[in-house]
């Protein structure tokens, strides 16, 4: 019998489900408990397939906008990501029985949004267009009164319109080198531009970045369990590139595996994004398992004890 080769893999900790993520699914999960199947959500409540689909299969419903409910009294669940002001005013309209899934930490970004807005600022986001956080962020202010910018270009070539006092606030899944670097660039620009109290990138988001950054140097590549329209899977992608991970890509399930790329390795690092479950991850080192005599360690950069309630209709 021929021997396996061995493979050393180190896990990155943390990884995985945030708390802002663990209280949406347990929102969708209660809603179906206590008053059973449909429960409509609006957008996918977290950036899973897995997760999704599992939620699907309870019986919740998963829709774009609200024009695709037709006249219910099930809950009506936004997701994580948060909503533009408009769309809580359009259930109002139609009598529907809303539970708000937006991560707090999203919700605060909003809050200090409107509150930078009400001292006559102009506000600037720097995120990523069309992700839905940012939807929902530059929908809390007029059109007129909030900007985004994507890139260390755009803060470079930004003109604001008047003379208007400007602030800052990011998405809460961003690379915090990039934005590290655009905030730079602002504050170069404009010395007096102003930010939020405390740094709106996640508690959740800078942890398992700074988890990936110890771990990849250190290994022949690297795995990010997570999807691909999950923004802060994608970044830690391109964090273990930039820490010096030769090999570094995303898989949604162990089936995704291109095993080619692991031919010749002798060392793997793996992480999840913060909407990817262990089990997940456990499914990935089966598959490795089976190809590799592993050994699986773990490198701890920061312990999480965050947890965030859930709506005082779902509470026991």
């Amino acid at each position: 019998m021929t021997s396996l080769p061995k493979l050393n893999i180190i896990l990155c900790s943390p990884r995985g489900f945030c708390a802002g993520v663990d209280r949406a699914i347990q929102i969708v999960e209660r809603a179906l408990e206590k008053y059973g199947a449909p429960v409509y959500v609006r957008h996918e409540i977290v950036h899973n397939k897995y997760v999704v689909d599992g939620l699907r299969e309870k019986g919740a419903v998963f829709v774009e906008t609200l024009s695709e409910i037709p006249p219910t009294d099930a809950p009506v669940i936004f997701s994580a990501h948060g909503v533009a002001k408009s769309v809580p005013k359009s259930a109002r309209a139609r009598n529907m029985f809303v539970l708000d899934a937006t991560c707090p930490l999203v919700s605060k970004v909003h809050v200090e949004a409107q509150r930078l807005s009400a001292e006559g600022r102009h506000i600037i986001l720097i995120g990523h267009r069309g992700h839905p956080e940012v939807v929902g962020t530059m929908g809390q202010l007029p059109q007129s009164a909030i900007s985004l910018i994507e890139t260390e270009n755009d803060a470079e070539h930004f003109l604001p319109r008047d003379n208007t006092p400007l602030a800052f606030v990011t998405q809460t899944t961003l690379s915090l080198d990039d934005t590290a670097k655009i905030i730079a660039v602002l504050q170069r620009r404009f010395p007096h531009i102003k930010s939020t109290p405390k740094e709106d990138i996640c508690y959740a988001t800078t942890n398992r970045q700074e988890a990936v950054k110890q771990v990849a140097p250190n290994v022949e590549a690297m795995i990010v369990v997570g999807a691909p329209n999950s923004s802060n899977s994608m970044r830690l992608v391109e964090v273990a590139e930039r820490s010096g991970c030769a090999i570094s890509t995303l898989v949604q399930r162990a089936s995704e595996i291109d095993w080619q790329l692991f031919e010749n390795i002798s060392s793997l690092g793996v992480t999840a994004g913060a909407s990817a479950p262990e089990t997940l991850v456990d499914e990935i080192l089966d598959a490795f398992a089976r190809r590799y005599a592993i050994s699986v360690t773990s490198h701890v950069t920061a312990r999480e004890d965050i947890a965030f309630n859930v709506p005082r209709e779902l509470r026991p």
